[in-house]
């Protein structure tokens, strides 16, 4: 691996004290076609100083709740495999903006309704409404009829 900016390549201990992520992690995102490395003579992996700036980016979509596959997906868009800029994270939070405010929206509609559920006890699920908006189950007869059903 070339030098980049006239700085040495970094080993992976160097990554994870500098990105904060460990080895094993580290690993993971290379497996899964999130960075890469090269190896040295004897095998042992180097990466690329721009390296810190994908891990930071995977470790800021993560931490939003976006899945690895768009992070991947969002690294692939990137002409040449290259580094994310600020205007790239722009743009591609653009993207990602509507289903992180469908997922807000969802996670406030529950709290709401969790403020309401508190104290019914839930033993028929007449109406609850986290597990029976609407008493759409009262049709199926009393008793728990989803007691385990995602919401």
């Amino acid at each position: 691996m070339s030098k980049v900016s006239g700085h040495r390549p970094l080993t992976i201990g160097e990554l994870s004290e500098r990105s904060g992520v460990s080895p094993s992690a580290l690993h993971f995102y290379e497996r899964n076609g999130l960075i890469s490395a090269e190896r040295t003579p004897g095998n042992q992996r180097r990466y690329a100083r721009e390296t810190l700036r994908r891990v930071a980016f995977i470790k800021t979509s993560q931490r939003v709740g976006l899945p690895l596959r768009d992070i991947r997906e969002a690294l692939e868009s990137l002409p040449n495999s290259r580094t994310p800029t600020k205007r790239d994270w722009t743009r591609l939070s653009l993207r990602w903006r509507q289903e992180l405010d469908e997922r807000i929206a969802a996670l406030q509609h529950l709290r709401n309704d969790l403020d309401g559920c508190i104290g019914c006890g839930c033993l028929s699920l007449k109406s609850c409404t986290l597990q029976n908006p609407s008493d759409e189950l009262g049709a199926s007869g009393a008793g728990a009829q989803r007691w385990n059903a995602p919401i």
